[in-house]
């Protein structure tokens, strides 16, 4: 089992805009083969940065959905509303 540590500092006044389409992702994300888990949480001193914490059952099965049409339709609507490329970490025990 591996985590993924996604970071993401959202642009200036688009965190609603953020926020819808994080959701459709979290949704899409579930249905990848090998995702278990997810969790969104923001910095209590700078709420327009978003980690994201995902937990997938191997290495490859985060990889298939990193590369997957479906992530990189939905990273082309998130894009313009991050101030800057996301950040990935991948952990493991």
């Amino acid at each position: 089992m591996i985590r993924v540590l996604i970071e993401r500092q959202i642009a200036d006044g688009l965190a609603e805009h953020y926020e819808q389409a994080a959701r459709n992702t979290l949704q899409k994300a579930m249905q990848a083969h090998g995702f278990i888990s997810g969790e969104t949480l923001y910095d209590v001193n700078n709420p327009d940065h978003r980690i994201i914490l995902a937990t997938f059952r191997t290495i490859q099965d985060w990889q298939r959905w990193a590369r997957s049409p479906e992530r990189k339709e939905i990273m082309e609507a998130l894009m313009p509303m991050l101030q800057t490329d996301e950040k990935i970490t991948l952990l493991q025990h």
